[in-house]
């Protein structure tokens, strides 16, 4: 967990909602300076720090509207930190809890050091991550259409319909006249009129996102393409969602932000298990799970390599081995600026588990 360390003349704590806004100013010492409920505009807010903003950071935890606030504080050369929303969750629960009270524990926070920090996503690339995570989500809806329809299948028990991702495959298949019963007809119907609605909105989608990748950052673009099995999808996720590898101070921070090492748990030299696997960037996770699949998928050097690993650690284990590696090749690729190379990844992967 990284805390907000520096030292100020006055310190900000925002509970903000979408219409208003708690504001809590403490000065140095401590003391409340201003502690007011005010709208959500920009010029209000502007208004009621202008006493202080000389020497001022304002911290705002990271709830869905915070864009706007971080903007502000940046166009106004006003320091600005997002607080990370589970940390400070477990920070600062008490018996009483209200926005007046949440805006004086956020300064205090601040003050105090104890600040759990958040990155701050820069405006320029934050539409298109948002973009992104969007795309994802219309996929996943659209893959639950196509579940429920060769769930359908198995519950009426008739012959199963194979694959149906692709539309091709769906239009050369009598799927509607699969199922005799009009009214299960009906049910089929419908999913498939939504798929074929997501179909185009997706492709839409995708190339929108390719093109501002490469405006971004094309360069970034084409290394995390070098990993065997990466295409389009895969590393436009990460490139979003990484954004800036040097924000990370070392791979174990980075692995830890992907999701792909477990927090352990331990006091008096007793261990109690792992924590904290919900810290972190769900996206990520994902995508390098998805990437280290693909990576096995037509790879004979890297399957007989996960072999070694299914006979050492057993297939779920071996496979998140194979995710976490990806990952630090991921970080080393970005920050020294040089394209995957498979047999260096298996050569020092090897060597890792020998030692």
């Amino acid at each position: 967990m990284n805390v907000y360390c520096k030292q100020h003349a006055y310190y900000c704590g925002i509970d903000l909602h979408a219409r208003t806004m708690y504001v809590c100013i403490l000065d140095k010492d401590g003391k409340k300076v201003y502690h007011k409920n005010i709208p959500c505009k920009p010029d209000r807010f502007l208004q009621a720090i202008a006493p202080f903003r000389e020497d001022l950071v304002v911290g705002v935890e990271c709830v869905f509207c915070w864009y706007w606030m971080a903007d502000l504080c940046e166009a106004e050369g006003i320091d600005f930190i997002l607080g990370h929303a589970l940390y400070m969750k477990s920070i600062h629960g008490v018996k009483t809890k209200n926005d007046r009270i949440d805006s004086l524990k956020i300064a205090r926070l601040i003050r105090g050091g104890n600040f759990p920090v958040s990155y701050v996503y820069p405006p320029k690339m934050r539409p298109t991550r948002d973009l992104m995570r969007r795309r994802s989500h219309f996929v996943r809806k659209r893959a639950e259409l196509i579940a429920h329809i060769q769930n359908t299948a198995i519950q009426y028990n008739r012959p199963p319909l194979g694959s149906l991702s692709k539309t091709k495959d769906r239009h050369n298949k009598d799927i509607i006249g699969h199922f005799p019963d009009p009214v299960v007809q009906m049910i089929v119907q419908a999913d498939l009129a939504l798929i074929d609605q997501y179909d185009p909105i997706i492709a839409r989608l995708d190339k929108q996102i390719l093109t501002q990748a490469r405006e971004h950052d094309s360069e970034s673009l084409r290394l995390l393409q070098s990993i065997h099995g990466v295409g389009d999808v895969l590393s436009l996720t990460m490139l979003y969602e990484i954004h800036d590898v040097n924000r990370f101070a070392s791979k174990q921070d980075f692995c830890s932000y992907a999701r792909l090492v477990k927090g352990q748990k331990s006091s008096a030299g007793k261990s109690y298990g792992t924590s904290g696997k919900h810290m972190g960037n769900a996206h990520l996770r994902w995508a390098f799970s998805e990437a280290a699949l693909f990576f096995l998928r037509k790879n004979p050097a890297a399957d007989h390599y996960y072999k070694r690993l299914i006979n050492r650690h057993g297939k779920s284990k071996a496979l998140t081995i194979v995710a976490k590696r990806l990952g630090i090749a991921v970080y080393y690729m970005l920050k020294r600026r040089t394209p995957f190379n498979t047999h260096e990844f298996l050569h020092g992967s090897m060597n890792t588990q020998k030692t």
